[in-house]
């Protein structure tokens, strides 16, 4: 199905979902608020650090903010080069303490791409950090390169069980005329959260917003009993690729 008209007419509702975890949620709140929107927090995931410390290995590889916040220089060698997928996930690292850092073009397939050109596997093995069911495309795609890969768990990512009761409301009352979907096991859970709460039907009157095609392809998983009004997907898989998308209301 075509697209429909972006963005919605005069009159309509202007409540975003955001179903981002905890602690970036907020960050897009106030980035939505700044744009004209009401933001309303339905985070998907419930992250969790797990703190580990391994020497040895001769390049960090971040693959999400997440892990950023998760992994701070206190627990590696000091000098460690980093590599993060994203502009932002290098900047993130940065506000965490690490100095050595290069940012790839934003998803793994360039991630890998940068650790061929900046590594060299008899260089030692490649720390992953990366949450819960997440980076293992990578590690095998670092490994067919000749590299040696510690994939290891910086924090868990749990789906949430339920909507808040303020998203559950502001859907019922036809005020969310737009959700943003940054993961597909964020999409899934919401998916799942809102069968639970009897709200899947509400999904025709609301444009979703995908990071990545990836993320698109889960929201459209199951169109036979769960559509959205239409799905956007970002340019770039960055959070300002994203918003740009949606536009000001």
């Amino acid at each position: 199905m075509p697209d429909l008209p972006w963005p919605p007419p005069p009159g309509a509702g202007r409540a975003v979902l955001v179903t981002r975890p905890e602690p970036g949620a907020a960050e897009t709140a106030q980035r939505l608020t700044t744009l004209g929107w009401e933001p309303v927090l339905a985070p998907a995931l419930t992250l969790a650090p797990r703190p580990f410390a391994l020497a040895g290995a001769q390049a960090l590889l971040l693959t999400s903010r997440a892990a950023a916040r998760t992994v701070p220089p206190a627990g590696l060698p000091p000098g460690l080069p980093v590599l993060a997928v994203g502009e932002a996930t290098a900047a993130e690292a940065r506000r965490h303490g690490w100095r050595d850092v290069t940012a790839a073009a934003g998803d793994a397939a360039a991630l890998a791409a940068l650790a061929a050109e900046r590594l060299q596997p008899r260089g030692g093995p490649l720390l992953l950090a990366v949450g819960t069911g997440y980076g293992l495309d990578l590690a095998g795609a670092l490994r067919e390169r000749g590299f040696r890969v510690w994939r290891r768990v910086a924090y868990t990512a749990a789906p949430a069980s339920v909507l808040p009761g303020t998203a559950q409301a502001a859907l019922r009352t036809g005020q969310v005329v737009a959700a943003l979907f940054f993961s597909p096991r964020s999409a899934q859970s919401t998916l799942s959260m809102l069968r639970t709460a009897g709200l899947a039907a509400t999904t025709s009157g609301i444009a979703a917003f995908a990071i990545s095609p990836r993320v698109a392809a889960a929201l459209r998983a199951d169109i036979a009993s769960l559509a959205w009004r239409t799905v956007h997907v970002a340019d770039r898989p960055d959070q300002d690729s994203l918003l740009q998308l949606l536009g000001p209301r």
